[in-house]
């Protein structure tokens, strides 16, 4: 994965996390982060999917992560939340993406962001949902992953 796309999902952590904290406009806290040039490394096209397509996406994704997570999303650590909402959404709009990329992604991102042991919380939501939204893929790599039984067909 590129690190272009890996700052792109930083700043978008970053973004969106502003944007649930504050409630400013998307427009506004885009607009700061162009000035600011925290996109600088960034590749600027998947800051702008993934910050505009949460917020577009977010009842289908918090209604996604309600199935997963052991409390209201609301009350979930902010920082957490931002990462799992951008997680989701790949895993559900982005299926050109491998789900080991996203996932890989976003146990990242919450070790660089999250608190001690945030990463295993996340791991754990976003696995679940792969486990179901991605089955058909998952079981395409664990078939050509697993060497074919003796006398298979």
């Amino acid at each position: 994965m590129s690190q272009a796309r890996t700052n792109a999902r930083k700043a978008a952590v970053q973004a969106l996390y502003q944007w649930q904290m504050t409630g400013q406009s998307l427009v506004e806290i885009e607009r700061q982060f162009l000035e600011e040039e925290r996109l600088k490394d960034a590749q600027k096209s998947y800051f702008t999917e993934l910050f505009h397509g949460v917020p577009k996406n977010l009842g289908v994704i918090d209604e996604t992560l309600t199935e997963f997570v052991d409390r209201p999303v609301d009350m979930i650590d902010p920082v957490e939340r931002a990462i799992l909402r951008i997680g989701a959404y790949e895993l559900l709009n982005r299926l050109d993406m491998p789900y080991r990329v996203v996932l890989n992604e976003a146990i990242n991102l919450a070790k660089y962001f999250g608190a001690d042991g945030s990463h295993k919380y996340v791991n754990g939501i976003l696995d679940k949902i792969a486990q179901q939204k991605r089955a058909v893929e998952i079981k395409s790599k664990v078939s050509v992953e697993r060497p074919k039984a003796q006398g298979g067909r």
